[in-house]
């Protein structure tokens, strides 16, 4: 029987530029950035990376269709490097590439990089690509990803006799909870705290989400580089190991739409990965072992229905918790305390990672007060790519 990767894979470093309209750089200037602070975190030289995985979405405008460009955009040392590609999750699939690489002792430091340039295209959300394509034909030729998502509410609503009124208020306070975090971290796109009355009050995009419902898409690039926890320890003696815990992706086989008893109201890739995920880290309760987490929240209805998939939140209790400020930042798991996708920024493939650079930083407690989880122990990221009934979910959990 499969005995999973825990505890033997360390992220010895870590690095993520600035999120936002980088209109003067290149996807190579956003990978640098992203490299030298991950290469000087971790306290090694370049020549000791001996492979790398690259994770980016859109190849057509970022870094074409091999592994080439981050071997010359960081002038590795002729190593193997390979591009991997699955929707929002490409970061964390990168991620996933190196870890395995290290667990199974093909290499004993490998790089994980994942880059998007999106604000070039000039279109507000997610640019058109052949394989967002495919899965909107199947619905319809006027699908769109809030209109998509939207059903989240609705269906949920159904599901759980829940009035969407207060559906809508929970979702509020979602994005008024990112925004307060973001105001907080000097790397997110959007830095401006939005009182509630604001978010409730703003134009309709697809009832019920709102423009503040909504993330954006940015520019910027995110890196880690792990290795084993005895190499590690020689590195870095006087510092604590951040251990990768579990990594889990389940992708969906389409059934949602098709036949079954999916009623629309959440995700079932997230509800099967996490379930393994819990069980590679050997984590048995979740609402009281994990101390944060950073989801996907492309939308507030679909972080609200992510803490049900996450099975923190009882089915049909998520808007309670929510409103308690369960998921705040002084919360009892605090959910985005960097701002999420939804005001640090989506630039696809690097999201993942930069989930992962904000648990690293925040289980080493190096982040200001203002901003710091107090005494963390595992942290969880949940990548989420697709739209509802055809998806990807990527989770991975690190911990001391």
């Amino acid at each position: 029987m499969a005995e999973g990767i825990r505890d033997k894979v360390v992220i010895l470093g870590m690095g993520c530029t600035k999120f936002g309209e980088r209109w003067s750089d290149a996807p190579e200037d956003l990978a640098v950035d992203a490299f030298t602070e991950c290469l000087s975190d971790a306290g090694i030289e370049k020549k000791e990376i001996e492979a790398a995985w690259l994770g980016s979405h859109f190849d057509e405008i970022n870094v074409g269709k091999g592994g080439n460009f981050l071997g010359m955009a960081l002038k590795l040392p002729l190593i193997p490097v390979t591009r991997t590609e699955n929707f929002c999750a490409s970061g964390t699939e990168a991620f996933r590439g190196a870890c395995y690489g290290v667990a199974s002792g093909a290499y004993d430091i490998a790089l994980a990089l994942g880059v998007e340039k999106l604000k070039d295209t000039g279109y507000g959300g997610l640019p058109d690509s052949p394989a967002f394509g495919q899965q909107y034909a199947m619905i319809g030729p006027n699908a769109t990803a809030p209109g998509m998502f939207a059903q989240l509410a609705t269906a949920y609503s159904a599901a759980y006799k829940v009035p969407m009124e207060k559906i809508k208020e929970a979702m509020a306070h979602i994005s008024w909870k990112s925004h307060q975090n973001g105001a907080n971290n000097p790397r997110a796109h959007l830095r401006k705290p939005i009182p509630v009355e604001q978010i409730l009050g703003a134009p309709m995009i697809a009832y019920p989400l709102g423009l503040f419902d909504c993330c954006g898409v940015s520019d910027g690039s995110a890196c880690a580089i792990v290795t084993t926890p005895k190499i590690a320890k020689k590195i870095k003696p006087n510092q604590d190991l951040v251990k990768v815990k579990a990594i889990q992706v389940s992708v969906s086989s389409g059934e949602e739409a098709l036949y079954t008893d999916w009623d629309g109201s959440g995700m079932l890739t997230t509800r099967r990965a996490s379930s393994k995920a819990y069980e590679e880290a050997g984590i048995k309760n979740p609402r009281e072992e994990i101390s944060m987490m950073e989801v996907h929240d492309c939308f507030s209805i679909t972080e609200l229905a992510t803490m049900e998939d996450l099975h923190i939140s009882e089915p049909g209790k998520a808007c309670d918790d929510i409103l308690d400020g369960f998921y705040d930042l002084n919360g009892k798991i605090p959910c985005q305390p960097d701002g999420g996708l939804k005001c640090f920024g989506h630039p696809i493939a690097a999201s993942g990672l930069r989930m992962l650079f904000e648990m690293y930083n925040q289980l080493l407690g190096l982040w200001p007060e203002e901003r710091q989880v107090k005494n963390p122990k595992f942290g969880l990221t949940h990548n989420l790519g697709g739209i509802p009934n055809q998806n990807v979910c990527s989770i991975a959990i690190v911990g001391l």
